[in-house]
């Protein structure tokens, strides 16, 4: 079989064995969608300041939730299982297959992708019908570019941090702490249009805030071109990239003793 073969065979069985774990297969889709309910059941129908203008609750906090769950499938998922398969020997036994690395790794990632299509899928399916959000219109290819750029950057990032990472028991703790603080300051759980200047120019260093910021504009109805945001693309690609970098040097196959 050629590597694409391969690579697409070992997605499949990681989808299988994503939904063959039926308890966190629920989870990871309810999680997304306990958070959209809940701010819209806090904030209301309160205005929110974005740029140019001002957006209503459920218009703010769809593209923050699609930004979540996408963060969740690329990077938290990832970062955790690879975490867990390295401590039970699982990619040291691949390792020794005739499977080529490349290919099961590429495998994990396209797996994770397509959870992150059925999360973004479902929180736009449940913004439309029960919140009257509108899909973005001229600026859906943006916004179709912000995602794939997202999702690769952050699968690079979630390979990256399982170097870092001791074990499969100090995975959860390592990632959350990675990126649970980012999400409260990066205009995903809570609106920073009235936070310390300071605290945003804190949070712009990091890859959460920019791929927010280019969800909120696709679906700004301020928003006035195409709805391409090449800083934010560019500061995403260049932290995928670093993720890349880093997991290529550092990533081992072996569990850490």
């Amino acid at each position: 079989m050629g590597a694409l073969a391969l690579t697409l065979r070992q997605a499949r069985f990681d989808m299988k064995a994503f939904f063959r774990n039926p308890a966190a297969a629920f989870f990871t889709f309810v999680f997304p969608l306990m958070f959209l309910v809940i701010f819209n059941l806090v904030f209301g129908n309160a205005d929110i300041e974005v740029p140019g203008g001002t957006v209503d609750t459920s218009t703010f906090y769809v593209p923050a939730i699609l930004a979540l769950s996408v963060i969740s499938a690329c990077y938290t998922n990832i970062a955790i299982g690879i975490s867990f398969s390295r401590d039970r020997g699982i990619l040291k036994r691949v390792r020794g297959t005739p499977l080529p690395p490349l290919a099961f790794i590429a495998g994990r990632v396209l797996q994770a992708t397509g959870v992150a299509i059925i999360l973004v899928t479902i929180v736009l399916a449940m913004g439309v019908v029960f919140y009257g959000v509108d899909l973005p219109g001229e600026t859906f290819p943006a916004f179709v570019v912000t995602l794939i750029v997202g999702a690769a950057s952050f699968c690079a990032l979630g390979l990256a941090v399982t170097c870092i990472i001791p074990n499969a028991d100090a995975s959860p703790a390592v990632v959350n702490a990675s990126i649970l603080p980012l999400l409260f300051i990066s205009n995903v759980f809570i609106p920073t249009s009235q936070a310390p200047s300071w605290l945003n120019d804190f949070a712009s260093l990091f890859p959460v805030a920019h791929f927010a910021s280019a969800l909120h504009a696709a679906f700004n109805p301020c928003t006035v071109g195409s709805g391409f945001e090449p800083k934010d693309l560019a500061v995403m690609a260049a932290w995928g990239l670093l993720g890349l970098l880093i997991s290529v040097r550092f990533f081992t196959w072996e569990p850490r003793h």
